[in-house]
């Protein structure tokens, strides 16, 4: 709905985008209280947003808040146009243009990368300031300055929402991919909700993707290859937790849970993204869960192929999280001492030293080394950097294994 109100207000008013947003949200909360979910509580928010933006533009006709000037606009002035005008903005093939044009305008040359994924996830995405904190390992506040940087910026260069010539298409595409991949391992991992999986999130991310295919300007190889990987992810999700809930980790899942339609559609993606000269960090994890998906049981897994993938992996870009999964799978082939030695140079990355899976990782790599103590104490630390109550759980109940 964003995208869509951003292209009727223009984006110098994006606030007051939000505004109709939450407005509509929050009489969903009042009426669907009483009346029940509609059949389609799509359709019925899209209509109260466009009433309520009908509203506005009839009271802001004769100021300057809102720039009739743009030819866009232009027939919204009339009320013999304004209706059938506003209407054309809502169709459903219009909304996904515009939501796809708004993710690349959001991505311009002259805003930061870190400001224009933190954009999207905010304003397009719903995500609060803290999921995406957490998502970055960064602090609320500097998300809040982030955000209000790119808003002032967007207000004052009046950016056009519009999917960008094939020429500059290539450099935005990867931070709206940034952006999707994000989403998707909030809904895969989650930082903030009650609940470790987010389907919701999931099933948007997946969404976002394959609109990226189904608009030929970005039918790239790195989308098919990021559509892969979330497949490959989302497959094992239902092996993930417990009936009651609990973590179980990839080698202990039910193999025959994983969703086999899941794999050989995201074996498919991998395929298609191999046309072209483009070869990205979506390539290689997406091999590297291709190997998982394929090996029939954890004992079996090629991780000699996989170490060889995240090699090339960090040959392309430099982070501190690939590096950790590296050091664990040095650690099936050549032991834990080893993969601890580089591990513990890791953790001189203050980033990484704040992120729980590296306290986790060396105390799994303490605890094969038979050193209970060492483990316990990375354990402890592990726990208090998580917000997860599952991952929580999930320390607790191996610092109480290693005591007993």
């Amino acid at each position: 709905m964003v995208s869509v109100l951003i292209k009727i207000f223009g984006s110098e008013n994006i606030e007051l985008a939000e505004d109709v947003v939450q407005d509509a949200l929050l009489r969903a909360m009042e009426v669907w209280k009483f009346r029940g979910i509609p059949d389609n509580p799509r359709a019925w928010l899209y209509r109260v947003a466009k009433n309520k933006a009908i509203d506005i533009i009839r009271k802001n006709k004769h100021n300057q808040t809102i720039d009739f000037s743009d030819p866009e606009r232009q027939l919204l002035t009339s009320e013999y146009t304004l209706t059938p005008t506003m209407n054309g903005y809502w169709e459903e093939a219009q909304i996904q243009d515009d939501f796809l044009g708004m993710m690349y305008a959001c991505c311009h040359p002259k805003i930061s990368k870190e400001n224009q994924v933190t954009f999207i996830l905010k304003s397009l995405c719903g995500f609060s300031t803290k999921e995406i904190a957490k998502s970055f390992l960064t602090s609320e506040e500097t998300i809040s300055k982030r955000l209000y940087r790119t808003k002032e910026y967007f207000r004052n260069q009046k950016i056009s929402p519009k999917i960008p010539s094939s020429e500059h298409i290539g450099p935005r595409t990867q931070t709206v991919l940034s952006a999707i991949y994000l989403m998707f391992n909030e809904g895969y991992n989650s930082t903030h909700s009650e609940e470790l999986i987010r389907n919701d999130l999931i099933a948007q991310s997946m969404h976002l993707c394959r609109s990226m295919l189904n608009h030929k300007k970005t039918q790239l190889p790195e989308v098919y290859a990021l559509m892969a990987l979330i497949c490959f992810h989302a497959s094992r999700v239902q092996s993930r937790l417990t009936p009651e809930g609990k973590l179980i980790r990839l080698a202990d899942q039910d193999r025959t849970q994983w969703n086999k339609d899941l794999i050989t559609a995201g074996t498919q993606y991998l395929y298609k993204a191999g046309f072209g000269d483009s070869f990205s960090t979506y390539h290689c994890e997406a091999t590297i869960s291709y190997q998982h998906c394929i090996a029939k049981t954890y004992e079996s897994t090629n991780w000699q192929i996989i170490l060889y993938y995240y090699d090339l992996l960090l040959s392309i870009e430099d982070d501190p999280v690939v590096a950790l999964n590296r050091c664990l799978v040095i650690s099936k082939l050549h032991g834990p001492k080893k993969a601890l030695k580089e591990l513990k140079l890791l953790g001189k990355d203050p980033v990484l030293n704040k992120y729980y899976l590296y306290h986790s990782c060396v105390a799994s790599l303490y605890e094969e080394l038979g050193k209970k103590e060492e483990a316990i104490s990375y354990l402890e630390i592990a726990v208090q950097l998580t917000q997860s109550k599952q991952e929580q759980t999930f320390i607790f109940e191996k610092i109480e294994k290693l005591k007993s």
